[in-house]
């Protein structure tokens, strides 16, 4: 068993959780409210930022060029291409993309991020690469789950988000990146491959947790 599968069967319950979870059925059925939508892509736009500069890092500590270059590129397309499509939702709102990065981060977004952002300031490139994984994963998971039956109607309100996540394009990233820590898992030590377990699990935690703070439209208590 490769160690990014490993990895997977380590947070097999909390992935099978996420198929299950009220904002993804109805997100993949349609019949999520657009106010929940909203709010959960007005949270993403801010995330996304953070993700960047966490791919930034890990092109930073690469122990090779052609990586290093990779993950600059997964960067730029964190920005440009998912920031695309939040913009088109964003135009349908009449939210410009300044007002779309200017809504204050969730609790449960405001953790994770900081949770993927610490890893990239302390973390080698393996560690990196394996806390942002989830991300990537879980969406093509969910995107692929979600169009098993065939691609949605054309007059589905979410059918972009769908077409884009469940794209060989979108997968292709995953199977990079776990390609690249199952190469670096073979020389890590015991230490850094436990800490990499954990990493992965907690980010995994909290996919799960950002369909839910999107569900219910998640506030600061105080």
């Amino acid at each position: 068993m490769s160690f990014s599968s490993h990895l997977r069967k380590l947070a097999s319950s909390v992935w099978d959780a996420q198929l299950k979870h009220p904002f993804v059925v109805a997100l993949g059925n349609g019949a999520l409210p657009e106010h929940k939508f909203k709010y959960y892509i007005l949270q993403d736009a801010r995330f996304l930022g953070d993700l960047a500069r966490v791919f930034s890092a890990a092109a930073l500590k690469a122990p090779d060029s052609d990586t290093a270059l990779r993950f600059n590129k997964l960067a730029d397309e964190t920005i440009v291409v998912e920031r695309s499509l939040h913009e088109s939702y964003g135009k349908k709102w009449s939210l410009t993309a300044k007002q779309m990065t200017s809504v204050p981060m969730a609790p449960t977004n405001y953790a994770y991020t900081r949770h993927m952002l610490a890893v990239a300031a302390s973390g080698t490139a393996a560690e990196i690469t394996v806390v942002a994984l989830p991300c990537a994963w879980v969406y093509c998971v969910v995107g692929q789950h979600l169009l098993r039956k065939g691609p949605p109607a054309k007059n589905h309100p979410y059918r972009d988000w769908l077409m884009l996540y469940a794209s060989p394009e979108f997968a292709e990233v995953q199977l990079w990146m776990r390609k690249k820590v199952d190469h670096w898992a073979k020389t890590a030590g015991k230490e850094e491959l436990r800490r990499m377990e954990e990493s992965f699990i907690i980010s995994s935690r909290y996919e799960w947790m950002f369909w839910d703070m999107a569900w219910k439209e998640e506030k600061w208590p105080v």
